[in-house]
C-alpha cells in the first residue's frame, strides 16, 4: 500500500512532461562565510485550542475593497481541510487569474468548467461553482441528512438566476449577522441588475410539510430563534420589513453619520452610545437603550457582532414603532443608508449545515470555499495515497442536528468560562447546570461509540469520524464541568468524573495527561478526608498515606499510558519523586528519572549595536509624556532607548560589514564565529525533518482522512486522532530512528521526492540535503525520536514555540557532533508558555538549549 503510485486525476490537466517551476524559496541573506541565513516569518501562537464553532472570515464590503495583499493564515486558524491542501494563492488576484482562463464561447456545466477551467464572466464564477460543488457533493452522497422542506430550499436555490446565486454566495461569505447596504454591494462585474438580484432573494417561497425529527439537545432548552424552516422562507431579509425601531435602525449608521443626524436634532454626545441615548430622549422616550430586537441565533459570529457595538444597555424596549418623532428618525436613517439586506437566518443555517458536512469541519472561511478548486488547477506534485471519503460521517439526521446543538452548547460554556473575564458564581452555576444535563447523555453515547469501536469499525476507521459525534463535544463539556466542580469544592465527584474520563479512550486523548495530573493531586490532598476508610482502626495519618499510595499509582499509570503525551511526563515524574519521599519508599524501590532530568538552559549574553529610527524615537518620547517611570509601581519603560516589549529591533552585524539585520541574525553570526552552523528557522528544520522521516506514516492508509487527491497531509494531523490511530506505525519508525537509521531514512525520502518537490506539510525544500544529513548525524537517535514523538502527538499545538536558532557542528575525529537550540531574547522580551514547554522537551531529550540575551552596548539613531 505504501509507495503505490496513483495517477493524477484528469481534472488537474497534469502532464508528466510539464516543466515544474522551481520551488519558491524563503528569503535568505548571506553570512560572512557565504552560508545562507534562513529568515522565516514568526510562527503564530499555536498553543491555544481552536474551539469548534461555526466561524468564518468576513470578506470586504466589495471586490474593490479587497486589494490588500493576502497573508498566509497560521494553521491554528485554518480548517483541517485548508491545512491539508497546498498553500495556493487564494486572494483576489489569484481568483482573477483563475477566471481569466474562461472561454467566452463555451456553455459548460459545473463539472466541465472545473475540469476544463472555462468560465464566462457574468454567467459563472469560482464562488458560485465552489458553493455548488459543496452542495451537489453532499446531496449526492448524504441526502438522507436533510428533510423534505430543506430539499425544497435547495431546489429553490438552484432555480435562482446566476446573479441571485452570486449575490447570495458573496453575502454568505461575509458577516452574515449584519445588515448590508445595498448601495455598497459593488459586484458590478458579475451582477448587471443588482436590484433584481436583491428582489429575487427577498421573494417569499412556500415549503412542503416536513417529517418531524426528534430533537435531542441537552443543555439547550430550545433552538435558536428563526433557525427552523416553517411554512415559508426567504433567502434574505429586507430592512423595510424587519427594521421598525430607532434602536434597530441606528445600528446601520457609521459614527460620523450618527453625528450628522444628532447635529440636525440638536443633541450632543461623544460616543455612539451617548448620541443614541440623546436621540431617545429627544424622541420622547426615557430609559436605556435595548437591543433585544437585534438578536439572531447564538453563533459566534453574531455574538462577536453584538459585542463590537458600543451600545449594550441592559434594559430592553418594546419593538413597537413608537412616537411620530421616533418614526421621523427612522425615516431619516433610511434616507442616509438606503435599503439594506441581510441573509435570512433559517436558510443561512441550512447552508452552514451543508458546509459542515462537506468540509468535515465546523469551521470554514472564504479560502475553504475556493482553495479546493484552486488546488485542482495548480500543477503541483502531491504524495501518493488512497483517497477515502466516507459517506456515513453522520449516521442519521438526528445525530447531525444533535451535533450542531452540542456545538452551540459548547460555545455557551466557553463564552462563560473563557471570554468574559473573571467568572462569577452565577456563571459557574449555569455551567454546572449545563453539565448536569449533558452528563447522562454523554454516558449513553459513550457506550454506543464503544460498541461501534468494538464491533463495527475496522482498525483505526472510527478515530477521525468520532470528532463528529456529539460525544466528542460532550466530553469537552464534561472536562470543563470537572473544573467547575473543583471551584465548588466538590472534589469527590470531580475525582469520580476524572476516573470516568480516563476509563474511556475514544475522545480527547490529548487531555489524558492533564486528567492524570489532576486526579493524582486530588488523591494526594483531598480524597483521604472525603472517602471513609473500610478499616475503622485506620488512623488519619494512615488514611493519608493510603491515598498517597493511590496517587503514586495514578502517576505511574500516566507514565505507562501510551496516549499520555510527553509534555505531561515531567510533572508526573516530579510528583512521583515527591510522593515516594513522603511515603519513605526504600531507595532501591524508588523510581530513577535521572536520565530525563531537565537541565536548565544556559544563559549567554551577546552584546551589539542596536539601530533606532529617528521617527520612532521621537514618537516614543511623545508617547511617554506624563507616564511614570519603571521605578514606580505599574510604571512604564523608564529608558527612552529601550524598545517596546515584543517589538522587532534592528541591529548591526559586526561580521557582515556592519550591515543592518534582525536580532536573531546578529546572534546567529555570533554562534557562527564559535564554529557552529545554523539557521534562524523557528521550527522550520524540525518540521522538515518530521515530513521527511515520517513520510510513509503520514500517508499510510487510514480511512476518512484523505478526502481529496490534493492534500499535503491527512486531515487528522492537526488533531489528537493522528497519533492514536497510527500508534504502532509511529513507534516502529521512531524505534528505527533511535537505533541510528535516521540518516538512511532521510536520504531515501529525499531521493524519492526532492526532484518532484512533492507538496508535504512542513517540508521546506530550500534546506540543503547535506545540511539535513549532518543535522541528523549529529543528533542522537533517542533525542530525535523524542522531538518527533512530541510533534506527532500535538502537531498543531507544538508547531510554535521552538527556539529561534537551530545550531550544529560536526565532531572531529572520534568526537560526537553537537546540536544546540538557542532562543534569542532582546531587552524587555520574555519567554512564552509554549517556548518554556519546548525548552523543557528539548532539555528532557538531552539536547542543549541556550537563552541568548541580546544587549545593546550602543544605540545609534538613523
Amino acid at each position: 500500500m505504501l509507495g503505490r503510485r496513483i495517477a493524477h486525476p484528469p481534472s488537474t490537466n497534469f502532464d508528466e512532461d510539464f516543466p515544474i517551476p522551481a520551488a519558491k524559496r524563503t528569503k535568505r541573506l548571506d553570512n560572512v562565510d557565504g552560508s545562507p541565513l534562513r529568515l522565516s516569518p514568526e510562527d503564530g501562537n499555536l498553543d491555544g485550542y481552536s474551539r469548534p464553532s461555526f466561524r468564518r472570515t468576513a470578506v470586504t464590503e466589495s471586490e474593490d475593497e479587497s486589494d490588500t495583499k493576502e497573508e498566509q493564515i497560521p494553521s491554528a486558524n485554518q480548517t483541517e481541510l485548508e491545512s491539508a491542501l497546498p498553500p495556493v494563492k487564494t486572494d483576489k488576484e489569484a481568483i482573477a487569474e483563475y477566471e481569466a482562463t474562461r472561454a467566452a464561447e463555451t456553455d459548460l456545466d459545473l463539472h466541465s468548467r472545473l475540469g476544463q477551467r472555462k468560465w464566462v464572466q457574468g454567467k459563472s464564477s469560482i464562488y458560485v461553482d465552489a458553493f455548488f460543488l459543496a452542495l451537489e457533493t453532499v446531496l449526492d452522497e448524504e441526502s438522507p441528512l436533510f428533510d423534505e422542506a430543506e430539499m425544497a430550499v435547495f431546489q429553490k436555490w438552484r432555480d435562482l438566476s446566476y446573479e441571485g446565486q452570486y449575490l447570495y454566495v458573496r453575502l454568505f461569505l461575509r458577516k452574515t449577522a449584519a445588515w448590508h447596504r445595498i448601495g455598497r454591494l459593488k459586484y458590478y462585474g458579475d451582477i448587471a441588475d443588482l436590484n433584481a438580484a436583491v428582489e429575487e432573494l427577498l421573494q417569499q417561497h412556500s415549503l412542503p410539510t416536513a417529517t418531524v425529527t426528534e430533537r435531542i439537545a441537552p443543555g439547550e432548552s430550545e433552538p435558536p430563534k428563526d433557525s427552523t424552516l416553517e411554512g415559508s422562507f426567504t433567502f434574505a431579509d429586507g430592512s423595510a420589513d424587519h427594521i421598525d425601531t430607532l434602536e434597530e435602525a441606528s445600528t446601520l449608521l457609521m459614527l460620523e453619520e450618527l453625528k450628522t443626524l444628532a447635529k440636525e436634532a440638536k443633541v450632543q454626545g461623544k460616543t455612539k452610545r451617548e448620541l443614541l441615548q440623546a436621540l431617545r430622549r429627544t424622541s420622547g422616550k426615557q430609559g436605556g437603550l435595548g437591543w433585544s430586537g437585534l438578536k439572531r441565533s447564538d453563533t459566534e459570529e453574531s455574538v462577536k457582532s453584538e459585542r463590537s457595538a458600543d451600545f449594550d444597555d441592559e434594559s430592553s424596549l418594546s419593538n413597537s414603532f413608537g412616537t411620530n418623532r421616533d418614526s421621523h428618525f427612522v425615516r431619516k436613517i433610511f434616507a442616509i443608508t438606503g435599503p439594506c439586506i441581510r441573509l435570512s437566518s433559517a436558510a443561512l443555517k441550512l447552508f452552514e449545515r451543508v458546509h459542515l458536512v462537506f468540509y468535515r469541519s465546523t469551521e470554514w472561511t472564504e479560502k475553504s470555499l475556493t482553495t479546493i478548486i484552486l488546488a485542482r488547477i495548480s500543477r503541483r506534485n502531491f504524495p501518493s495515497y488512497i483517497v477515502s471519503r466516507s459517506t456515513n460521517i453522520f449516521p442519521s439526521r438526528s445525530t447531525l442536528l444533535e451535533f450542531e446543538a452540542s456545538i452551540r452548547t459548547q460555545f455557551t460554556v466557553d463564552n462563560i468560562l473563557e471570554f468574559n473575564g473573571t467568572v462569577n458564581k452565577d456563571g459557574l452555576l449555569k455551567v454546572k447546570a449545563i453539565f448536569e444535563e449533558v452528563y447522562p447523555r454523554w454516558l449513553i453515547i459513550l457506550a454506543d461509540e464503544q460498541r461501534k469501536e468494538d464491533r463495527v469499525y475496522e482498525s483505526g476507521e472510527g478515530a477521525y469520524l468520532r470528532r463528529f459525534s456529539p460525544a466528542w463535544v460532550y466530553t469537552r463539556i464534561v472536562h470543563k464541568g470537572t473544573s467547575v466542580l473543583g471551584r465548588f469544592k466538590e472534589h469527590k465527584r470531580e475525582h469520580h468524573l476524572l476516573t470516568e474520563l480516563l476509563n474511556q479512550r475514544l475522545f480527547h486523548a490529548a487531555r489524558r495527561g492533564a486528567w492524570y495530573q489532576r486526579k493524582a493531586l486530588l488523591e494526594e490532598h483531598y480524597m483521604w478526608a472525603l472517602s471513609p476508610s473500610d478499616d475503622r482502626h485506620r488512623t488519619e495519618e494512615a488514611q493519608k498515606k493510603h491515598w498517597k499510595r493511590i496517587a503514586l499509582c495514578t502517576c505511574e499509570d500516566g507514565l505507562q499510558d501510551r496516549e499520555c503525551h510527553l509534555i505531561y511526563h515531567h510533572d508526573l515524574q516530579k510528583r512521583i519523586v515527591k510522593l515516594e519521599r513522603q511515603l519513605n519508599v526504600p531507595k532501591r524501590q524508588q523510581h530513577d528519572f535521572g536520565h530525563v532530568r531537565l537541565a536548565k538552559p544556559l544563559e549567554r549574553t551577546v552584546r551589539g549595536t542596536r539601530v533606532e529610527r529617528e521617527q520612532h524615537r521621537s514618537s516614543s518620547r511623545n508617547g511617554r509624556a506624563g507616564r511614570r517611570s519603571s521605578s514606580t509601581p505599574g510604571g512604564g519603560n523608564s529608558d527612552p532607548g529601550k524598545p517596546r516589549r515584543g517589538a522587532k529591533t534592528i541591529w548591526l552585524d559586526p561580521l557582515e560589514n556592519e550591515g543592518e539585520c534582525s536580532v536573531e541574525a546578529m546572534c546567529l553570526s555570533y554562534y557562527r564565529s564559535l564554529g557552529y552552523k545554523g539557521y534562524h528557522s523557528e521550527g522550520g528544520i524540525v518540521r522538515t525533518l518530521f515530513g521527511h522521516l515520517l513520510h510513509d506514516v503520514l500517508f499510510a492508509y487510514v480511512p476518512n482522512v484523505f478526502q481529496t487527491p490534493f492534500q499535503t497531509c491527512p486531515l487528522d494531523l492537526h488533531t489528537d486522532a493522528f497519533y492514536t490511530s497510527r500508534l504502532s506505525e509511529i513507534n516502529a519508525r521512531l524505534n528505527e530512528i533511535s537505533n541510528g537509521d535516521g540518516v538512511a531514512i532521510l536520504k531515501r525520502a529525499h531521493a524519492e521526492h526532492a526532484e518532484r518537490k512533492t507538496c508535504v506539510v512542513g517540508v521546506d525544500w530550500g534546506f540543503e540535503i547535506e545540511d539535513l544529513v549532518e543535522i541528523v548525524g549529529c543528533l542522537k537517535g533517542e533525542a530525535l525520536a523524542t522531538v518527533l514523538r512530541v510533534m506527532a502527538q500535538e502537531y498543531q499545538q507544538r508547531g510554535g514555540g521552538i527556539p529561534d536558532l537551530f545550531l550544529w557542528r560536526k565532531g572531529e575525529g572520534r568526537e560526537e557532533g553537537e546540536v544546540m537550540f538557542a532562543e534569542v531574547k532582546s531587552e524587555n522580551d520574555r519567554l512564552s508558555d509554549t517556548q518554556r514547554l519546548w525548552i523543557d522537551v528539548l532539555s528532557g531529550a538531552g539536547l542543549k538549549v541556550e537563552l541568548c540575551n541580546a544587549i545593546a552596548e550602543e544605540v545609534i539613531v538613523r
